[in-house]
């Protein structure tokens, strides 16, 4: 973050300021929540919540050398520099918002059911071939992870490449109006946050609501094969940009499975064809980087430019990341599950060398349809050349249960993580590709752990 004042960040506030008239001309060196990252100069945000409240730690961030902070309470006594506000959230959301639109740069907001963070880094990895980006870390993707992602950009950034990510109505206001988007992009509209949204109908409400908040001549972008979102027709009197199904602005053909090696396909972009290669497994990435190009061609990108970003892209911890470790082949996907992410990720294990060995667990936010939607995974596996089964949780019952239809692949159910990792490490060799998936909630990444140590 940079150039901004706190007397400006006061007024973004409308807030009542405590301390010195001298300190407001100064400059914000940063905007922290966590008080154990302050350095000198940052504004701190004290945010509540399940297990503690940031408030408890303004004096310290203070005495530390911020320059001020918010409190949604009057401080005793002279503590420093503070802004009384009616909640320390929504004063952060609106600086993020006054913050985004003072620095004047391109924004690519992505959303969608599944693959966003895929889409994301694919679209930051073409976009990095012309311009200096700046990209959500991680699963900064809410309404607390996306203003802190805005705090990070800089002058020097051409485009920021921003994921939103909800699971209610009304949410995708508070984050489009953060990220006020050139180019709105939607991956698709998938199983996911249903004990809220309830239909897919009501996801696709939620997530459009994006488009209210583009800035002027903003663009859509929107996955063409998907049948809530090819029905879009217009939006702020402009037409989509659709991407996947022959004709539309980019398409492939000629597809070849390199296995974990990647796809290779002819990109087909506005009547311009290249052979290019997605160095990452898995049929959904060909769609992720068709929505990266559209987005590199609107921001006047060419095609040369365009494959070599989709060539260089590279995969995130927790997201398809391949991991060698002792002859083994770890394809960590464990960062987050839903039922159309864990079919892909089985199509991606299936197609391996050597043993298959599928590490899954529970899948969060299915609402009513929660057994069901995981039987039909445990269905979806047992129709695959998998190996073996091992899956921990309540709700992983129900795919066990389902997977047990094929008698060529071992199923073993376990109630928890840690009864589970013993007997995988007991189970796997040299030689095997292990796909470790579930929902965030889980804790997964700590089966990764216990391979790579193993």
């Amino acid at each position: 973050m940079e150039n901004i004042t706190l007397e400006q960040i006061l007024e973004c506030c409308q807030g009542q300021y405590f301390g010195s008239r001298e300190d407001l001309k100064r400059e914000v060196t940063g905007i922290v929540t966590d008080s154990r990252k302050i350095v000198p100069g940052n504004l701190f945000v004290p945010l509540k919540g399940e297990k503690t409240d940031g408030h408890k730690y303004i004096p310290q961030v203070l005495e530390a050398g911020a320059l001020a902070s918010l409190s949604e309470n009057v401080l005793s006594g002279n503590p420093g520099n503070y802004i009384l506000v009616e909640s320390a959230l929504e004063a952060m959301q609106r600086i993020a918002a006054f913050y985004r639109n003072y620095l004047g740069l391109k924004v690519v907001g992505i959303t969608g059911s599944v693959g966003k963070t895929s889409t994301k880094e694919m679209i930051a990895s073409v976009l990095k071939e012309r311009y200096k980006v700046h990209k959500t870390a991680g699963n900064f993707n809410n309404h607390i992870g996306l203003p802190l992602t805005i705090f990070g950009l800089k002058k020097e950034h051409e485009v920021g490449v921003l994921e939103m990510g909800i699971s209610d109505f009304g949410e995708m206001h508070t984050l489009a109006s953060m990220s006020n988007p050139d180019i709105c992009v939607l991956t698709n509209i998938g199983l996911c946050h249903l004990e809220n949204l309830k239909t897919r109908d009501g996801i696709l409400k939620a997530k459009t609501e994006c488009f209210q908040h583009m800035r002027e001549n903003g663009r859509v972008i929107l996955n063409g094969l998907d049948d809530k979102l090819n029905t879009i027709k217009e939006v702020k009197g402009s037409s989509p940009v659709f991407y996947g199904r022959e004709g539309d602005a980019a398409y492939a053909t000629d597809v070849t499975d390199l296995g974990l090696l990647g796809i290779r396909i002819h990109l087909h972009l506005y009547g311009e064809v290249r052979e290019v290669t997605i160095p990452i497994p898995g049929e959904h990435n060909i769609y992720n980087a068709l929505a990266a190009a559209c987005v590199g061609h609107e921001l006047g990108m060419d095609i040369e430019e365009i494959c070599r970003g989709i060539q260089s892209v590279e995969t995130i911890g927790g997201r398809s990341n391949l991991i060698q470790v002792k002859g083994m082949t770890l394809i960590d996907d464990c960062y987050n599950a839903n039922p159309v992410s864990m079919k892909a990720s089985i199509d991606v294990l299936s197609k391996a060398p050597g043993r298959k060995i599928a590490v899954l667990g529970d899948m969060g936010e299915l609402g009513k349809e929660e057994k069901e939607l995981h039987a039909q995974v445990g269905t979806y596996l047992s129709e695959k050349n998998i190996d073996h089964l091992f899956c921990a949780g309540e709700l992983s019952r129900e795919m066990a249960r389902e997977a047990k239809g094929n008698p060529r692949c071992t199923v073993e159910h376990f109630s928890s993580k840690e009864d589970l990792i013993p007997a995988l490490l007991q189970e796997v060799k040299e030689g095997d590709t292990i796909l470790v998936k579930a929902s965030h909630f889980m804790e997964y990444p700590k089966i990764i752990e216990a391979l790579r140590k193993r």
